[in-house]
This record gives C-alpha cells, structure tokens and sequence, in this order.
C-alpha cells in the first residue's frame, strides 16, 4: 500500500497482517521516512522490544501523539535531521567551542632548541 510508505500528517491508521514479531518490524521499518510510530501490546516486554527495533524517532507503546517539552522530538531517516525540544533541542540551536589555557607555558619539544 502506498499510503504506508508515505510521511502522512494527518488523522490516519492503516492495519497490516503479519505472521512474526520480525515481519511486523520489518514492515513498520521499511520506508525511507522514520518521524514517529506506536506498538500496541498487551505484553509490555514484547511491546518495548520491538519499539527498541523501530527505526523511528518517536515510539508510543499503547498511545499516540502525547509529547513532552523535556523529550526530544525529531526523526530518523528522511523525517527531519536534529531535534526540537528537550535538551537535544536546544543543544540544536548551540555552537559548541573548545578553548584550552595553558597557565604554565614552557618550551618544549623541538621548541625548546
């Protein structure tokens, strides 16, 4: 189906059959976007397992769309690069430097000579 395999932003919900656990992941992972999903499961281990295999940004076991302001928010794939929110967010908009002070120069080396 198409409509799997596009980046949809709006209210939709397809229903796909599978045999395994490995089926199913496989077919949630195959596409070239990777912005959110969610697992529904009685079985919270196997649940958070296979979200731990979802090549996704956002995982949402037995819910969908909550977020937080703390919870970065970004995909994998071609669903965006870098995150909003969170800390992961605002290091977004940071450029990071590295200085270094030597309080005690002293010639070494080839320098020395």
């Amino acid at each position: 189906m198409r409509i799997v395999q596009e980046e949809v932003f709006g209210p939709v919900v397809t229903v796909e059959g599978f045999e395994t656990e490995q089926e199913a992941i496989q077919l949630a992972n195959d596409s070239i976007y990777g912005l959110a999903g969610a697992v529904f499961s009685k079985d919270i281990g196997k649940a958070q397992r296979v979200a731990n295999k979802l090549k996704l940004g956002t995982v949402w076991i037995n819910d969908f769309h909550p977020y937080f302001a703390q919870a970065p928010w970004g995909g994998y794939k071609q669903s965006g690069i870098g995150r909003e929110l969170g800390k992961e967010g605002l290091e977004e908009y940071l450029v990071s430097k590295h200085i270094l002070t030597n309080t005690n120069p002293q010639l070494v080396n080839w320098f020395s000579k």
